[in-house]
């Protein structure tokens, strides 16, 4: 099934992300897993070039009123980013199980 292709790119904040998760379960785990949490976030974020809009919305945002953004997951690792033309911008990679709400408006609403 052929469909468009978007380009996914990453926002400094999602690079920053994945480099603190990787550093964080090399320290605390041990390097091979965090290698494979790492390259199954990297899959996750590439697929986004064949089917973004598959993802849903972030809970924390639609209570605002605020359908910009999408989210996908791996573990408990959320990826949220925006559809904007032909390209997918992630802007966040972050354990779902922190305070979504706080950092969604840090990062997304400059809150």
């Amino acid at each position: 099934m052929a469909g468009r292709e978007y380009e996914v790119l990453l926002t400094a904040g999602a690079e920053q992300d994945l480099e603190s998760i990787y550093d964080y379960i090399a320290e605390f785990d041990c390097k091979a897993n965090a290698d494979y949490v790492l390259d199954r976030l990297l899959d996750v974020v590439e697929s986004l070039s064949a089917f973004p809009e598959r993802g849903t919305y972030p809970k924390e945002l639609v209570a605002l009123g605020i359908r910009d953004y999408r989210q996908t997951a791996f573990k408990p690792y959320r990826v949220i980013y925006r559809i904007m033309a032909q390209e997918v911008f992630i802007y966040v990679i972050a354990d779902g199980r922190q305070d979504m709400q706080s950092l969604l408006a840090r990062r997304l609403l400059g809150s």
